[in-house]
């Protein structure tokens, strides 16, 4: 995989799948006085699962943030389905690394994911079927009555996916949403992510740190640069799906992207 130039990159970050979801143009951000992005163009298609890498410190997470609406960038501009971003959106959800901050205590998983419906104005009568079948999609079925301090980190994790899948929301940004979990759960969750999205049909913006999670679960992999975040290099990930965890991983083209983005961290970070 050879690093292109700028101009190329950016086209190259055009989208492959249909119509762009999420728009990024030429976006600069700077925090007191030192520039995190420069020039950040890309487009992700409908329903395209993109992750995005890159050693600490090329803003990844900020690009998310970004996206959510949750920062405005110093210049450049950001649109979800065509429209431009400038705060936080019900059809855009972010799942957060840190599950144990996110979700609230002193509800219990129902009650976490009713206050997400709540928000919508969905009716009382409505939300306990609904919450239901959330919980079920999640694979949380029967944990309803659970309170956060009484389940696992993976559990808890599934309750965050579950809270946001109740927004409906056509963009899902997932900022190392399991990172902070055990490979065996780990890889349950991202088999589920990705019978989620598939399920949904909704756009995916993962970022993370772990190379491997990012071939398995991408359409494309993005690898921003660091000081400042910019695209440095683009693999575009055509294993075939649904995805396995060992034959995938297995595979020579697997390895190959292994690799190559490996080489590509180890020259960022150099």
């Amino acid at each position: 995989m050879e690093r292109a130039d700028l101009h190329g990159l950016a086209e190259a970050g055009a989208c492959a799948v249909g119509a762009a979801a999420i728009e990024f143009h030429n976006v600069d951000l700077s925090y007191s006085g030192k520039p995190i992005l420069a020039g950040l163009s890309l487009a992700v298609g409908k329903g395209e699962i993109v992750c995005v890498i890159g050693p600490s410190g090329c803003g990844k997470t900020t690009a998310l943030r970004v996206a959510g609406g949750l920062i405005k960038p110093d210049s450049g501009s950001v649109k979800v389905g065509g429209k431009p971003v400038t705060g936080p959106r019900r059809d855009v959800a972010i799942v957060f690394q840190d599950y144990g901050k996110a979700l609230l205590p002193w509800r219990t998983a129902a009650g976490n994911v009713s206050l997400a419906l709540e928000a919508a104005g969905t009716p009382a009568r409505q939300r306990k079927e609904r919450i239901h079948a959330l919980l079920e999609k999640v694979g949380l079925h029967g944990h309803a009555d659970k309170y956060p301090t009484e389940m696992s980190g993976g559990m808890q994790q599934r309750l965050q996916i579950a809270r946001c899948l109740a927004q409906e929301p056509s963009v899902l940004l997932m900022d190392e949403p399991f990172g902070a979990l055990d490979a065996m759960t780990r890889q349950t969750l991202q088999d589920e992510m990705l019978s989620i999205a598939a399920e949904t049909g909704a756009t995916v913006f993962f970022v993370t740190h772990d190379l491997e999670e990012a071939i398995y679960l991408g359409d494309r992999v993005i690898g921003l640069l660091p000081n400042p975040g910019r695209i440095g290099t683009i693999a575009k990930v055509t294993l075939p799906r649904p995805r396995n965890q060992l034959e995938t991983r297995e595979m020579a083209e697997f390895l190959r992207l292994r690799r190559a983005l490996f080489d590509f961290i180890g020259k960022a970070e150099g």
